[in-house]
């Protein structure tokens, strides 16, 4: 009851400091004055869709693996669930498991799926010794291993019914008891996918249905609008076919959506427009017919195609950290960007805007408050032996608080950020190959041209106990701006 007293107490003091969910956060100090180039990817940078191309996906994979891979025709019986998958999951391609993992390479116990059921934590300890997956079993960057246990990260947006529809096969095989090869079943999902884009089915209903599938946003013109009048150059870069980026920019931006940008480039195949030297730029001219002609310049208000960053850095000369890229993709748009070319990048996180709102509900912060309290109270009161009746208790309502706090993003595998305690692997690599992050790049008109990002300075562990001691005692105080105020009177 005290502690309960104490958390309600403190509630307003954190309900008064809520987080924006407009707002641009930094991992690495950088300044706007000091960029002259902003590069963009397509999908989920400059345009959003709605919820119903996931369905859309979904659907025709699970046709095209029915179809051409001969799976069972009662797979159709599986409606695409949105509410199932975060990304940033791991799958377990030989032994077809779906699960988070965090940001030290131990999995999130009870967040490891087989199908649609859990898989029990005692089962999972004994297949991974443990709960810790070593790093040569992990994913690189595409999903490789050198040890042949592959660990496929879902880091796209557009793998939310990848996963849905691994897990649906998986599901049905099981129930069914049919004996199949995990490893089979992985490949014929992944190529089913692959050629809902390869294949043109999504971009072909896209573009005949636009006003259903694309989310209309004036911000992304404004965003665009904004740059151009303080004199930035752009730039696009992406995987997307012309006529489909020309139909869904003519209906976000106007049919000039070319003349604000400097360079555009379709079909560019990354993350291998990043590494690959070899293939030269092709220019798509008004039909979309593919030109012969050697490339000397990228000129404005033209459209070319495939080409290589090291073309590009040729022909264009922006190099370096005047040059800021922006995309959704960690690994295939931010990666190579930041670790071989030293380009400045921001990463597009649609979900920010979802977590930090839910973040910001008293019930949240409430539960939150409580956890961390529980958590300090057991660390404080594990050294004295008469105590070892209520940290049982205390323990097993902390892993009921745990449970609590997952739930309030996503019932199976909780928030796209944090496992129990630790930052997840997303946010690992988001953190390591984005300079900023955001819910979308309409964030950027909050801010001024000259803008500088600074990251809060978070404490390292080794310098906590000077203050943290306070949140364990019974005085519990966290000092607020406000509070700060009232303490430089003394």
């Amino acid at each position: 009851t005290r502690g309960y007293r104490k958390r309600n107490w403190l509630v307003p003091s954190i309900m008064s400091n809520l987080l924006n969910p407009d707002a641009i956060f930094s991992n690495n100090e950088m300044s706007l004055s000091d960029i002259e180039i902003y590069g963009f990817d397509y999908d989920y940078t400059l345009v959003f869709y709605s919820k119903h191309l996931h369905t859309l996906i979904y659907n025709a994979a699970r046709d095209l693996l029915i179809n051409e891979h001969r799976y069972p025709a009662e797979i159709r019986k599986y409606d695409y669930d949105p509410n199932f998958a975060i990304r940033g999951l791991h799958y377990d391609v030989h032994r077809a498991l779906l699960m988070k993992i965090d940001a030290f390479h131990y999995i999130q116990l009870g967040t490891v799926y087989r199908g649609f059921s859990v898989v029990p934590d005692e089962e999972v300890i004994a297949m991974y010794d443990g709960s810790h997956v070593p790093l040569e079993q992990m994913s690189d960057f595409y999903g490789k291993s050198s040890q042949g246990n592959t660990m496929k990260q879902f880091m796209d947006i557009f793998s939310l019914p990848e996963m849905t529809l691994l897990s649906c096969v998986n599901d049905y095989f099981m129930k069914n008891n049919i004996e199949y090869e995990p490893v089979h079943l992985y490949k014929d999902v992944k190529d089913s996918i692959r050629d809902v884009h390869i294949k043109g089915i999504m971009y072909r209903a896209i573009e005949a249905d636009i006003d259903k599938y694309v989310c209309y946003a004036e911000q992304t013109r404004a965003v665009l609008a904004k740059l151009a009048n303080h004199g930035k150059k752009m730039f696009l870069i992406t995987n997307s076919p012309s006529s489909f980026v020309d139909k869904g920019m003519r209906f976000i931006v106007g049919k000039d959506w070319r003349d604000l940008f400097d360079v555009v480039i379709v079909q560019a195949d990354k993350p291998n427009f990043f590494n690959d030297k070899r293939r030269p730029f092709r220019k798509v001219n008004e039909k979309g017919v593919l030109l012969w002609d050697k490339i000397h310049k990228l000129q404005k208000g033209q459209i070319y195609k495939q080409g290589n960053l090291y073309e590009f850095l040729k022909l264009t000369a922006w190099r370096g950290s005047k040059v800021l890229y922006f995309g959704d993709h960690i690994y295939s748009d931010l990666a190579d960007l930041t670790l071989k070319h030293g380009w400045r990048t921001g990463a597009i996180i649609p979900e920010l805007r979802t977590e930090i709102k839910i973040m910001n509900t008293e019930r949240y912060v409430q539960t939150m408050t409580w956890l961390q309290t529980l958590t300090g109270l057991l660390e404080h009161m594990q050294v004295y032996p008469d105590s070892q009746m209520i940290l049982q208790e205390w323990k097993k309502e902390r892993k009921e608080m745990r449970e609590m706090t997952k739930n309030f993003f996503n019932s199976q595998f909780g928030s796209l950020f944090r496992t129990d305690q630790n930052p997840t692997y997303f946010l690992r690599r988001l953190s390591r190959f984005a300079d900023v992050y955001m819910a979308s790049l309409s964030c950027l008109l909050n801010y001024d041209p000259d803008y500088t990002f600074y990251p809060r300075r978070t404490p390292l562990q080794h310098e906590l106990p000077a203050w943290s001691d306070q949140l364990c005692t019974g005085t519990f105080r966290i000092p607020f701006l406000q509070e700060m105020v009232h303490i430089d009177k003394y």
